[in-house]
């Protein structure tokens, strides 16, 4: 029951953060190993990107993807949020009754990897279907999938099984460095929310109030990785399945640090945090109302 609750909060926060999910993936490909200066930028900020999205491929643009956005955060989130779950229900994250920050990290980067293997091939269909647009605004490589069913028999049968996981070298330490920060934070700041007895013990802002410092710390750690996650789940590949600009995690992060300096790796990050800001709050809002609901009915 775990998972299943895990998946549920993880898809109603999916519905609401959808379209900033599309605006990060476009801003973090638009000038994809060129300098400054040397592209069209056809997306200024986070309320540009919005805008001209929505006039340019429509309002149902914004919801680009959602689809497979829905299945990812249902099985991803479902086996990392379960995971936590269970190992956080055996007392393994608590020292002496306290939440111990190390165990929390280490549980959360474990929930995460099994979590970022498990969902990659879903995760590659939503980045390529988030990815294409009208050509007047492309960024990135544009793969001409009709659907989440269609994405994925066309790479199956283009690469073979293998070619599903493609990009997941990058989603495992994405997913694992995320997670650790989440999870850890989460814990940490609903303990002290606690401690500081600033609302009721059960109140519904213990876990909001939580949710919005981790959504914080979340941002910051994460969107090197998710610019390479996404750069290399997006990147064209040759007819044997290989990457046609990058051979893996490490030749992408080095080769956007050299061509784009440090602000390449944290290109999208209003974005990022509009989007991942909101999820976090919302999916561990929702995951602990949920697993509070769910433990008086049972």
């Amino acid at each position: 029951m775990d998972f299943v609750l895990s998946g549920v909060a993880a898809c109603g926060a999916c519905l609401f953060t959808n379209p900033l999910e599309v605006v990060k993936t476009r801003m973090q490909l638009q000038g994809e190993l060129k300098s400054r200066g040397s592209y069209n930028v056809h997306y200024r900020n986070v309320f540009h990107a919005f805008y001209t999205i929505g006039k340019v491929d429509g309002l149902l643009g914004l919801q680009k993807g959602l689809v497979p956005a829905l299945y990812y955060q249902f099985f991803m989130n479902g086996v990392r949020l379960g995971s936590y779950a269970i190992i956080e229900s055996s007392g393994y994250i608590h020292t002496n009754g306290r939440v111990s920050g190390a165990k929390t990290t280490l549980a959360g980067a474990v929930a995460g990897v099994v979590g970022a293997v498990m969902g990659s091939p879903i995760y590659l269909v939503k980045t390529h279907l988030q990815s294409q647009s009208t050509s007047s605004i492309a960024v990135g490589h544009q793969y001409q999938h009709q659907g989440m069913m269609h994405a994925l028999s066309v790479i199956y049968r283009q690469h073979g099984i293998v070619g599903l996981w493609r990009g997941s070298s990058a989603a495992v330490p994405r997913v694992s460095v995320g997670s650790a920060a989440q999870l850890s934070t989460f814990s940490s700041s609903k303990e002290l929310v606690m401690d500081l007895q600033v609302f009721p013990k059960d109140s519904w802002m213990v876990a909001l109030s939580a949710g919005m410092i981790s959504s914080v710390v979340v941002v910051l750690a994460m969107t090197p990785f998710d610019v390479v996650s996404t750069r290399l789940y997006n990147q064209p590949v040759d007819h044997l399945g290989k990457g046609q600009l990058y051979k893996g995690f490490t030749d992408c992060f080095s080769k956007t640090l050299k061509k784009e300096g440090l602000t390449g790796l944290y290109k999208g990050l209003g974005a990022s945090y509009f989007r991942l800001g909101p999820h976090t709050i919302l999916s561990l809002f929702f995951w602990d109302e949920l697993r509070k609901l769910y433990r008086k009915v049972r």
